[in-house]
């Protein structure tokens, strides 16, 4: 099999699997070819795309690959799905999302502790923009809900994974506030 017959294969799994992405490990059973054949074709096509300035690219996200729309032509995209704009999350749904980025996962009563008022309002919104999940129950008494980012959440601020995030600075007295100052500088609005 020729390299350009490898990638237009790749593209067309890229296609089908749509926001899902698809690993490289799904891509080896699928194809039955070498991981290191498909990486390089990979590769191949994200310098294509790239050196072409094409209008979609290959992003790794979330521990998989998927085809993304090229940044600079959002505008675009926003008129044909006619999207009434982008809407910032609250202060308090910021901090929210923050904590439980970095020190993920966490109950709903350790958020409050660290942010010294009630979160349920925030916990309820990043629920529903689905950039948080419940990640399991705490083995404590009570079982209480455990709370952790999503693959949404890794896809709308373009980490490949949790430990992108911004590291945190070392010696800090009030390391949650940097933690959500932080945050906030590098992710200001989330679209809807």
């Amino acid at each position: 099999m020729t390299n350009e017959e490898i990638k237009s294969i790749i593209e067309s799994l890229l296609f089908v699997v749509g926001d899902e992405g698809i690993t490289v490990k799904s891509l080896c059973e699928t194809t039955s070819l070498e991981e290191e054949t498909l990486l390089d074709a990979l590769k191949d096509l994200q310098q294509e795309y790239d050196e072409k300035d094409r209008g979609f690219k290959i992003s790794f996200i979330g521990g998989g690959y998927q085809l993304t729309t090229n940044a600079k032509n959002a505008s675009y995209i926003e008129k044909l799905v006619d999207t009434p704009g982008n809407h910032t999350l609250s202060q308090a749904a910021l901090e929210t999302l923050a904590i439980i980025a970095y020190k993920q996962p966490i109950t709903r009563v350790e958020i409050e502790e660290i942010r010294g008022v009630k979160t349920d309002k925030p916990l309820q919104t990043l629920m529903s923009k689905l950039l948080i999940k419940e990640a399991g129950r705490a083995e404590k008494a009570g079982r209480a809900i455990l709370y952790g980012t999503t693959r949404e959440f890794l896809f709308h601020f373009g980490l490949s994974s949790i430990k992108d995030l911004p590291p945190l600075p070392d010696g800090s007295e009030d390391k949650e506030e940097e933690e959500a100052d932080l945050f906030f500088e590098k992710f200001q609005e989330i679209p809807e």
